[in-house]
């Protein structure tokens, strides 16, 4: 299953189909409004269920929360802590079935260690709330975790050396799962175009349009790379904008709806070889929960938990969360890390929903479930949630938009694999056979599975026919040059910035945010995008200077410092400012 390439032709033609919706008998059943992971799948739920459905984003795929989260997929073990037992079952069901149906080359188990500190009364306080956490997980062998197990001091040093041992007695060994975030929600939108949806990254809602009767049936849309405005029209609108919940509201000049808190979380990222150990942690600091996750080459460190009320497009770390991550996991590494270790960084926004008013809330506090409501008629607006829960949140907004019809056209998600994972046994074999002509290691041979799945078949056609792509990028050896032209021909790239920062992981990755490949990426990509001389160039310039400004704004004490330094210089493709109150259109 290859599935249906997505282009910048099919970009336009995705757009040419939008503005063809206010024609008598092409309006669209559902326009989704924002291409983050729930956004990509109420795009997937609508269009599997028969609907005909549009689904745009402002900025690329997954530019926002959607790829700067903790790369986790899991039922959220603090949650039980809160008590929030509904949220923790929904969630670890959901893991079940990306694990084994939905996407298991895009979702692996991982193990984690709770470390124990305080003796006997902790561990069996804590390994009761684990043994909750795996029975709510499900019982029997069709398990696709093991369940949890208690470590003493030796076995724990073995699973971790680079514990301090004066950190922790022993351990509880629990199962959670991991993820590229990012190249899960463009595999959800892929999945959706390929039933059919029509997707248009870099279109930005610039308001929402109602009929005579003052119900939403449709919005007006502006090409952000050529500055066209057309007006679409659907039955139902969804907006899916995360942190710009009631930015998107506001369109519909509607005071009422869903209240959001953006709360920022930080990681950092430190050579594998610089911790020893081959498991995950978990530990439990004063504000949040800090992870220190295995992944490939390196190690994810996080998260912060604090309110965010800058400029919700670039939200950056600052000096003082990577100083206050760096100094938790101190406290429990035998060789402390440094700031010299941190290769790369990322600032993600949480999008909790509020009850009552911002003043005395604490970001913290806020539930993680999510909830549906509609502001105005032919409007449906979906927020909180989390990552793991995606395709519930989905489900609950699309069923909402139908109302009573949700019952003839039901949900069917829970039983569609996402692209690459039809056909995944057959591919690993093909595609490790074919490692040896091409001289590729059995970790690059992983690494192609575990962001393609069976569509790794489509990166060998592409080797095969140019053997030159199947050579590692010389600025980031980790990836093949035929990645970076896959992520254009296939995946939607328009720029630079679409593949250094999402659809790999090189800025972040590699000690100077990409850079060091941005040159020969730029070059692929000015090929297969007929880009000038100058628009080459360009891009270049313009990811070097967004480059500097945010690790200018690392160096920063705060977040307002670190803010107005990453707003000195411009986006790839700048976002338009909303519309003045009282300026809607009525058609």
């Amino acid at each position: 299953m290859t599935g249906t390439p997505l282009t910048a032709t099919d970009r336009d033609q995705a757009l040419a189909r939008l503005a063809a919706s206010v024609e008598p008998g092409n309006e669209l059943d559902v326009l989704v409004i924002g291409g983050g992971i729930t956004g990509a799948g109420v795009a997937l739920d609508a269009v599997t269920r028969g609907l005909s459905t549009a689904v745009v984003e402002a900025q690329d795929w997954a530019s926002g929360t959607s790829s700067r989260a903790s790369k986790l997929v899991h039922g959220g073990l603090r949650y039980l802590q809160m008590l929030d037992f509904k949220l923790v079952r929904e969630a670890l069901t959901e893991r079940e079935l990306l694990l084994t149906t939905i996407a298991p080359h895009l979702v692996r188990p991982l193990p984690f260690l709770y470390p124990i500190r305080h003796g006997i009364i902790e561990r069996l306080f804590v390994g009761a709330g684990i043994a909750l956490y795996d029975t709510m997980a499900g019982l029997g062998s069709r398990r696709s975790v093991p369940w949890h197990r208690h470590l003493g001091r030796k076995r724990l040093a073995a699973a971790f050396p680079g514990l301090d041992p004066k950190a922790a007695s022993g351990a509880i060994e629990y199962w959670d799962a991991n993820v590229d975030d990012a190249r899960f929600t463009l595999t959800v939108l892929r999945t959706a175009v390929d039933h059919g949806a029509s997707a248009a990254s870099r279109t930005q809602v610039v308001d929402l349009t109602k009929d005579e009767d003052g119900r939403v049936n449709g919005a007006i849309l502006a090409d952000l790379e050529t500055g066209t405005t057309f007006a679409v029209r659907a039955r139902s609108v969804i907006s899916s904008t995360g942190v710009w919940t009631e930015e998107a509201q506001s369109l519909a000049d509607e005071t009422g709806g869903l209240r959001v808190l953006a709360s920022k979380g930080i990681h950092i990222v430190v050579p594998r070889e610089r911790i020893e150990g081959t498991v995950g942690l978990i530990l439990q600091t004063e504000k949040s929960v800090l992870f220190v996750i295995p992944w490939s080459r390196y190690w994810v460190i996080g998260t912060t938990d604090t309110p965010w009320d800058q400029d919700l497009v670039n939200p950056v770390a600052t000096a003082a969360d990577i100083d206050y991550v760096i100094d938790r996991a101190n406290r429990v590494l035998a060789d402390p890390i440094d700031r010299s270790d941190v290769v790369g960084t990322w600032a993600g926004l949480r999008p909790l929903l509020q009850p009552g008013t911002k003043d005395g809330t604490t970001s913290a506090k806020v539930s993680r479930e999510h909830t549906v409501a509609s502001p105005a008629p032919g409007l449906v607006v979906i927020a909180g949630g989390k990552f793991t829960t995606y395709r519930v949140m989905a489900e609950d907004a699309v069923d909402f938009a139908l109302g009573d019809a949700a019952k003839q056209y039901p949900s069917v998600t829970s039983g569609i694999p996402l692209l690459g994972a039809t056909g995944l046994e057959a591919a690993t074999r093909e595609v490790t056979s074919a490692a040896t002509r091409f001289g590729w290691s059995a970790a690059l041979v992983d690494h192609l599975l575990h962001r393609y799945g069976a569509n790794t078949l489509e990166i060998l056609a592409t080797c095969d026919d140019d053997p030159e792509l199947a050579l590692p990028l010389t600025g980031a050896p980790a990836y093949l040059r035929a990645e970076v032209l896959y992520a254009i021909t296939h995946e939607g790239a328009l720029h630079v910035d679409d593949i250094i920062e999402r659809r790999t992981r090189l800025v972040y990755e590699y000690a100077g945010a990409g850079v060091p490949a941005l040159a020969e990426v730029a070059s692929i990509a000015r090929t297969a995008l007929g880009w000038t001389a100058e628009q080459e160039k360009r891009e270049i310039d313009g990811f070097t200077r967004r480059a500097e400004a945010e690790e200018k704004a690392s160096l920063a004490s705060d977040d307002v410092s670190a803010s107005q330094i990453r707003a000195a210089v411009d986006d790839v493709v700048p976002m338009l400012p909303a519309p003045t109150a009282g300026s809607r259109q009525t058609a």
